[in-house]
């Protein structure tokens, strides 16, 4: 096991962690936190009664109480540790990060620690207007905002919220102030939104910000998932490529998570991230961090590894970083998604981070 980086017994260093900053959430879509009737009704009409004869429940995870949730400081540790550890790359989450009362003080915390070469958060930028100016100031320098439909009926059936225009404002917004790239994600679900692709693309081009579409997950709190409505990569592709002319970027680095394309004769660039059906797992570089202080070393992992109750218990750094050390080296070859013995992780993904 190496004492320098943080390394698994498959060989992957990890160099890029995701930080959930809170489990609550503004918004309510149906691949995340389905409340609303409408995502009811679109899952009941997926649903075939004879294989699947449990009704359709929309219930929402229990949230953390406050006093469980790290602190800024706590949180500032385990990453400062981590980047010592050669973590290069942290991405706030949550549930929606700007709700997390004076965001901005933990980025100002961040954003100095030497050898952290990317600092970037993803939002669903209902809120982000408000501290836009706050958060580039304190020193993030990357937003990755959720836009999953443009058609404003469409946007409040998979968000379960009205709120288009403040994102797309959102979206300007962090391009005006240089946040560089600005990316966009959608989640694509078959009979919701997988119409609209074209249209999310050329968004994208004509706004100068870069587009991402994500194969529906099975993370949502109601487990209503369903194969059938994932709409695969290569199907994805093949659509675009009817109405683009693409080509493939050069991938830098093995651990990314999105195969790239270029619009010939833009600078608009594709993504898209395939962990369904096209899994990236032999060269995951990613840890994620809870809110409540839990290390998961997969999106989709069964357990998890407290650093909490270790640091306030009173660990020094040697040990926790021994502790890290110790996770890490335990991290799963790969998810299970589409074998026989998956299971989908207690917690949704609004409470694990993205």
């Amino acid at each position: 096991m190496s004492t320098q980086f943080l390394s698994d017994s498959f060989g992957r260093v990890m160099r890029d962690l995701r930080v959930s900053v809170t489990d609550r959430c503004n918004f309510r879509c149906v691949y995340c936190l389905p409340e609303t009737d409408q995502a009811a009704d679109f899952y009941r009409s997926k649903f075939d009664p004879l294989k699947n004869p449990a009704p359709i429940k929309l219930e929402l995870p229990p949230l953390q109480p406050r006093s469980q949730l790290l602190t800024f400081e706590e949180i500032e540790r385990v990453v400062r540790l981590a980047v010592e550890l050669g973590v290069e790359k942290v991405r706030l989450t949550g549930g929606e990060p700007l709700l997390r009362r004076n965001i901005e003080v933990l980025v100002a915390k961040l954003a100095p620690l030497q050898g952290l070469k990317d600092l970037a958060m993803t939002s669903n930028g209902f809120l982000f207007q408000h501290k836009a100016q706050a958060l580039r100031a304190a020193g993030l320098t990357r937003m990755s905002f959720s836009l999953d439909s443009l058609d404003p009926a469409n946007f409040k059936k998979m968000t379960g919220r009205d709120g288009l225009e403040e994102v797309i404002h959102s979206i300007r917004l962090a391009k005006q102030l240089g946040m560089n790239p600005v990316k966009l994600n959608a989640v694509v679900i078959r009979g919701l939104n997988d119409h609209e692709l074209v249209d999310l693309v050329r968004f994208a081009m004509n706004e100068g910000v870069q587009m991402r579409f994500i194969e529906f997950m099975p993370l949502d709190s109601n487990r209503g998932w369903l194969r059938d409505l994932v709409v695969s990569g290569r199907e994805i592709l093949e659509r675009l490529s009817a109405h683009f002319d693409l080509e493939p970027s050069v991938v830098t680095q093995p651990s990314e998570t999105a195969r790239r394309w270029k619009v010939k004769g833009t600078e608009s660039e594709i993504g898209i991230i395939a962990p369904v059906t096209e899994p990236f797992c032999g060269h995951c570089n990613r840890l994620r961090l809870t809110v409540d202080g839990k290390i998961r070393t997969c999106l989709f992992s069964l357990g998890e590894h407290d650093l909490k109750g270790l640091m306030r218990n009173g660990a020094d750094d040697g040990t926790v970083q021994t502790r890290l050390r110790s996770i890490v080296w335990q991290k799963e070859d790969r998810h299970h998604i589409g074998e026989i013995e998956f299971k989908q992780p207690e917690r949704s993904m609004s409470c694990i981070g993205g």
